[in-house]
């Protein structure tokens, strides 16, 4: 199992940090694990360097590391890093930058 500092993503992809909502509902009831929908939000733990265009040249990505992020449902694989689960999704896969 790799160490969370020792993951660079490559060209566009980023590595995000699922965000858990609340399981307990304001009245008190316990939703269990099984319930729940997979989180379409995370925390940028890591950015790769961004892709190239046609001519060679990097194209930098828009996000970085310690944006909250929105991204597509099913976007992404999922990885275990340290004992967290993790999800390295393309930028393009990211639809929305959270903010405070």
């Amino acid at each position: 199992m790799a160490a969370l500092g020792k993951i660079k993503p490559l060209s566009d992809n980023v590595l995000v940090e699922p965000v858990q909502k609340e399981t307990t509902l304001p009245s008190g009831i316990v939703i269990p694990d099984m319930a729940k929908e997979k989180p379409q939000e995370g925390k940028v733990v890591a950015v790769g360097s961004g892709k190239r265009d046609d001519k060679g040249n990097r194209i930098p990505l828009e996000i970085k590391v310690g944006d909250i992020v929105m991204y597509k449902k099913w976007g992404g694989t999922e990885i275990k890093v340290e004992g967290k689960d993790m999800l390295l999704v393309k930028e393009e896969d990211i639809i929305a930058v959270v903010e405070n």
